[in-house]
């Protein structure tokens, strides 16, 4: 039983800050004065209110209130945390919406983001969960500098104290609630790491060194935080969906995923082999660890991967909606993904290639150059999974599909992203492999990179002799990139104009040597050199980069290597301005010398801007389309190879899908498109 009743509790209170704020001869900041006495008044209420005597605890440091990001006191109730308390001088109020200070202002705003937030001058009290308002603003009766003793308080501040230590963390019910809650948190997360750059924090600040050393080279501050924020959060979500927990901390999470080659989970290695950066982050990981502990993937998902289809852009939207706009990524319909694998292994089964099992065959690698959030890497999976059930049987499929797991590549620049890749193609792998079962799926040996996917394969490697995460997924990218064959790369790179000096070597080349692009710049007596600078954007990149690492066009002149007869399939989802533009006629005379046959497929006939409704992508105005080129073994380069085009219908998007459904390679409806080496890839007019 409490020693006190709650007016005696409120009393005392006042009666031990009367002598600390009225007297002129104590130091210090007046919040500071009312720390002791207001630590002593929530542990008396949490026992008035029900909790066992010494269940409480505030955990706070008087020497850093100049940082924003941390509160005064972190409460921790049977051990584990409820939330925050933030302390400001007498008078000043409890509604941080009316606070005037640029300091306090600005704290406000990082600090909305946390889930269960007690605001107090010591005479006022105030809830606020992921910055919104909890209840009333409850304030004492009398003046806490002088009531002393006869300090009163209405009766509703102990139900406010007791809301406020018996918060439990809400397990979210689906992924969008997911996505929302951990884009708050890590928000938080990012702004802490930047005010501890700012404060030179040393671990952090090494990290950063070696983040843009080994990865972004032109990080900024914000643009690592932004980037390790998201490491760590998308690292504890992967924790939570092989049912790893968190209530033991950051460190046990790291250990359970140390084991894997899953660098997303690595990533949280980088904490733990440094208490400093725990300690300077503490306020944000322990509200991560806290409230994603209670996350239960298979509730969340239901155990289909679709749910994590819209995750990151649900995610950006809430975390920084200004990054979702300048992405440059657009997420592929399922629809259009399906089609595209569905063409690919189409392709591959037939004449040019001879494969009977198609993407299931044991000798095809593929890779998405810029693998978003898995999408097309999903496809794939489900394809090969249709094929092995069908010729084998459903019980061939688990064995085939762990077997292809090494034939499947991603790259992707984000960590973001990548990390929903890792939950997608965990939850496919799940259903697939071991259908309706209970126990937790074993995370995969994915064949996912951090990394630049346009950036130098032959790096020097005494530039990437540190031994973290980053800079071996890197390390392994670049063995991949440069002696792996790859026989497929299927995608939707990323769109961005004006991209002059973000190609990296495929732009600028390495050693003396030319470019890869410089294979597509056309001679000066062609006379279209008014026109080359369409050829600087990052989805033209990646064309260049997949005809380099497929077909193996101007890798002599490149890299020095030989050259090579090299077979394969490049598949990319784009806007279509290459098709016919005059600065892009080397690109399209290398792909009639490389390849035997191209397919073209326009998805927006409506031409430039159509209506929202009918564009693919929604967001994108400009025409976009599949375009599929195959180099089978023994391509003479001096015979073209057959262009064909087709348009999908006119009309809204579903039916440009329902349309695609039914597409096939060997369809009627196809047009030939003329073969002289620079003709655009449209059909020849005809009339007038």
């Amino acid at each position: 039983m409490a020693a006190r009743t709650f007016a005696e509790a409120v009393s005392a209170y006042g009666a031990s800050l009367k002598p600390k704020l009225s007297n002129p001869a104590i130091d210090g900041q007046p919040e500071d004065q009312l720390r002791g006495p207001l630590e002593a008044l929530v542990r008396e209420l949490a026992e008035i209110g029900g909790l066992a005597a010494g269940a409480v605890h505030l955990v706070g440091e008087t020497n850093l209130a100049d940082i924003k990001t941390r509160p005064d006191f972190a409460v921790t109730a049977h051990n584990a945390l409820v939330g925050f308390i933030e302390v400001k001088a007498p008078g000043k109020g409890a509604d941080p919406r009316r606070f005037t200070d640029p300091h306090d202002k600005d704290q406000w705003q990082k600090l909305k983001s946390l889930p269960n937030l007690l605001y107090t001058d010591g005479g006022a009290f105030s809830l606020w969960r992921d910055g919104e308002f909890v209840g009333k603003v409850v304030a004492l009766e009398g003046d806490v500098a002088t009531a002393g003793a006869g300090l009163t308080a209405p009766d509703t501040l102990l139900p406010l104290i007791s809301d406020f230590l018996t918060w439990k963390p809400i397990p979210p019910t689906n992924a969008k609630q997911l996505a929302r809650v951990a884009a708050r948190l890590c928000r938080l997360l990012r702004d802490e790491v930047i005010e501890q750059l700012e404060r030179k924090s040393q671990g952090l600040t090494t990290l950063a060194s070696d983040w843009r050393r080994l990865l972004f080279p032109e990080a900024n501050d914000y643009r690592f935080a932004d980037g390790y924020a998201q490491a760590v959060t998308f690292g504890l979500l992967v924790a939570r969906a092989i049912d790893i927990p968190l209530a033991g901390g950051i460190h046990q999470a790291a250990h359970r995923l140390r084991g894997s080659s899953s660098l997303i989970g690595t990533a949280l290695g980088l904490l733990t082999d440094d208490p400093a950066n725990q300690k300077a982050l503490e306020t944000s990981l322990a509200t991560l660890t806290r409230v994603l502990d209670v996350v239960n993937w298979h509730t969340i998902s239901k155990d289909k991967p679709e749910a994590w289809l819209y995750f990151y852009e649900d995610f950006l939207e809430v975390y920084d909606n200004d990054l979702r706009k300048m992405t440059g990524s657009y997420y592929t319909p399922p629809e259009v993904v399906s089609a595209m694998t569905r063409l690919v292994d189409e392709t591959l089964r037939g004449p040019l290639f001879s494969r009977p099992a198609g993407l299931a065959s044991s000798d095809v690698t593929l890779a998405d150059p810029a693998v978003g959030t898995g999408t097309f890497l999903l496809g794939v999976m489900r394809r090969i999974a249709a094929t092995i059930e069908h010729d084998q049987g459903k019980g061939a499929v688990r064995g085939a599909i762990e077997a292809a797991m090494g034939r499947l590549i991603g790259f992707e620049l984000q960590f973001g992203p990548f990390a929903v890749a890792q939950l997608r193609l965990i939850a496919e792998l799940q259903a697939l492999t071991t259908p309706g079962s209970a126990a937790p799926p074993k995370l995969p040996d994915l064949q996912l990179f951090i990394t630049d996917t346009l950036g130098n394969p032959y790096v020097e490697e005494d530039t990437l002799v540190q031994s973290g995460p980053i800079a071996q997924s890197r390390r392994d990218a670049n063995t991949i990139k440069k002696s792996h064959d790859i026989t497929v790369v299927l995608g939707n790179p990323p769109y961005k104009n004006q991209a002059a000096g973000m190609g990296s070597w495929i732009e600028h080349g390495a050693n003396g040597r030319p470019s890869p692009m410089d294979w597509w710049a056309p001679p000066p007596e062609w006379k279209i050199g008014a026109h080359t600078h369409h050829l600087k954007n990052l989805y033209v990149y990646f064309w260049r980069w997949a005809t380099w690492k497929v077909f193996g066009t101007g890798n002599q002149a490149a890299t020095g290597n030989p050259d090579q007869d090299e077979e394969g399939i490049v598949c990319f989802i784009t806007v279509a301005g290459f098709l016919g533009g005059d600065g892009f006629q080397r690109m399209r005379d290398d792909l009639r010398r490389t390849c035997s046959d191209i397919w073209v497929i326009d998805c927006s006939p409506e031409g430039h801007q159509p209506e929202v409704a009918t564009r693919i992508f929604q967001g994108v105005q400009q025409p976009v389309c599949i375009v599929l080129a195959a180099k089978p073994l023994g391509k003479d380069r001096d015979t073209p190879a057959k262009v064909r085009f087709r348009a999908l219908p006119k009309g809204r998007r579903e039916e440009k899908f329902a349309a695609l459904e039914k597409l096939s390679l060997a369809a009627e409806g196809w047009q030939d498109c003329p073969s002289d080496w620079r003709a655009p890839f449209f059909p020849a007019a005809k009339g007038e």
